[in-house]
């Protein structure tokens, strides 16, 4: 949320550019969503504000969390308050579920996707997104990192099937996107002075990204999955 102004205030081509992971959380949600029969129930577990609702009109759409992890932000719009490790539905409720950079703040991940492939009905579909390299935030509400082989463990031994887990960039995304991290720590002319003098390789460094095959590094992971 912190870029959130200057994200808006860039050209549509330049900030998929410089904010490819919140691009790709998009992408992945406007694809979710168009491959999701009209009317199917959807739950956004760890719904937050409810940012992602706009992506589910043909759907219908419930939003639920603690809303516990930004004082700043309004959960008026949260159909239910619930825990994650204990969501408040009946088992097989639900067609889909949504995971959207969530489960590192929930104490028991595991368990947490435990609780979303119970309220899915059999065959249903997740979209789960979760951090690798990431700063601190949401704190004290911030606990873990997931690398692919712990994600798919996860997903896998709570009894999702078609497991897939997609790297978001790899090390020259990365490393442009800690280069904008940077800039927090300056303020005043030493601010524009600082992003003088990033904007260039924050820019450049993406375009060496095929060169990481291995996605070793990289800020998360877009997985989806079918319940059993």
């Amino acid at each position: 949320m912190r870029y959130a102004r200057l994200r808006q205030r860039l050209p549509r081509f330049l900030a998929r550019r410089v904010f490819h992971f919140e691009t790709a959380i998009e992408d992945a949600l406007a694809r979710f969503a168009g491959e999701l029969a009209q009317g199917a129930l959807v739950l956004d577990a760890g719904a937050g504000e409810g940012a992602y609702a706009r992506f589910f009109p043909k759907q219908r759409y419930v939003g639920v969390d603690l809303g516990i992890g930004d004082p700043q932000w309004d959960y008026r719009r949260l159909d239910t308050v619930g825990d994650l490790l204990r969501l408040p539905f009946r088992s097989g409720t639900f067609d889909a579920c949504l995971n959207v950079v969530t489960l590192e703040h929930v104490p028991e991940p595991a368990r947490a996707v435990e609780e979303m492939a119970r309220a899915l009905k059999p065959g249903g579909r997740l979209l789960l997104v979760a951090p690798q390299d990431w700063e601190v935030h949401q704190a004290p509400h911030d606990y873990f990192r997931f690398t692919r082989y712990g994600l798919r463990h996860l997903l896998e031994q709570a009894g999702f099937l078609s497991v897939q887990v997609r790297p978001v960039g790899g090390y020259f995304r990365l490393l442009a996107r800690r280069l904008l991290n940077g800039l927090q720590y300056f303020r005043g002319v030493w601010g524009v002075a600082a992003a003088l003098v990033v904007a260039v390789p924050a820019l450049l460094l993406p375009v060496f990204d095929p060169l990481d095959r291995d996605r070793n590094f990289t800020l998360g992971h877009v997985c989806t999955a079918r319940k059993r």
